[in-house]
């Protein structure tokens, strides 16, 4: 990856106030660290760095920094994106932080994952793709850092995944992640489930006789039939047994 040359302007510029009229010239504050050297507070050219990242989208992209006081240049350092501040609500970028790198280091970053093609399972079965790891984390020279990792997924039928371990990464590029995790998988189609024409009756309600629906109607229960040959009352018994 070839790095691209931006000249920002050291900045002198502090506090609330003064950051906000710097915005208002359209310069976008920023700093660098990292390295022996100490930070350096910087603005960079807004219009410049917007019309980079339209171009190289990449967080990994390297670039050239050239610091300069007016037309003097004080220094140069290469350097990558550690993170960028927003608006947030207009989303316009209103910090940068660069980090300074040495292009003989090994460095890790992240590096997007493509999908080439249309996989067997997609096309014929009417399967989807699932896209699992977007970014692989990679390490290498900064001169080796590949703008993206493409993988050709169109042999893929369903049920069938591609693995860390079976990607092919550029000459000097590796990876410390985990070789067993998915990157790519094909599901099968989503089968349509349709309602059952016949419902399953549930437990029948027992059966209420007329005569119990007049007794909880009226609250008094219908009187019982005597039983022909039943037994007289004890009390006369006892009475007859005393004569």
């Amino acid at each position: 990856m070839q790095e691209l040359k931006l000249d920002v302007q050291v900045r002198m510029e502090a506090g609330t106030r003064k950051i906000k009229a710097l915005r208002r010239e359209n310069f976008i504050p920023a700093i660098v660290y990292g390295g022996r050297d100490r930070a350096v507070s910087i603005k960079v050219n807004r219009k410049e760095f917007e019309s980079i990242l339209r171009f190289h989208r990449s967080t990994s992209t390297i670039f050239h920094l050239n610091i300069m006081e007016g037309e003097k240049k004080l220094k140069d350092y290469s350097a990558m994106i550690k993170e960028v501040q927003h608006h947030p609500v207009t989303d316009s970028t209103i910090h940068i932080d660069f980090g300074r790198i040495s292009l003989t280091q090994e460095i890790t970053v992240k590096v997007p994952i493509v999908a080439r093609g249309e996989s067997i399972g997609v096309k014929q079965d009417g399967g989807a793709l699932d896209h699992i790891i977007w970014e692989l984390e990679v390490i290498c020279l900064p001169t080796k850092i590949p703008q993206q990792i493409e993988v050709e997924v169109s042999h893929l039928k369903t049920h069938d995944v591609i693995l860390v371990k079976e990607l092919k990464l550029p000459e000097g590029v590796k990876t410390r992640q985990n070789s067993e995790s998915i990157v790519f998988s094909v599901s099968a189609p989503m089968k349509e489930i349709t309602p059952e024409a016949d419902v399953v009756a549930g437990p029948a309600e027992p059966e209420v006789t007329k005569e119990k629906k007049e007794e909880v109607k009226t609250g008094v229960a219908a009187e019982k039939p005597k039983a022909e040959g039943k037994e007289k009352p004890k009390a006369e018994s006892k009475e007859k047994e005393a004569k």
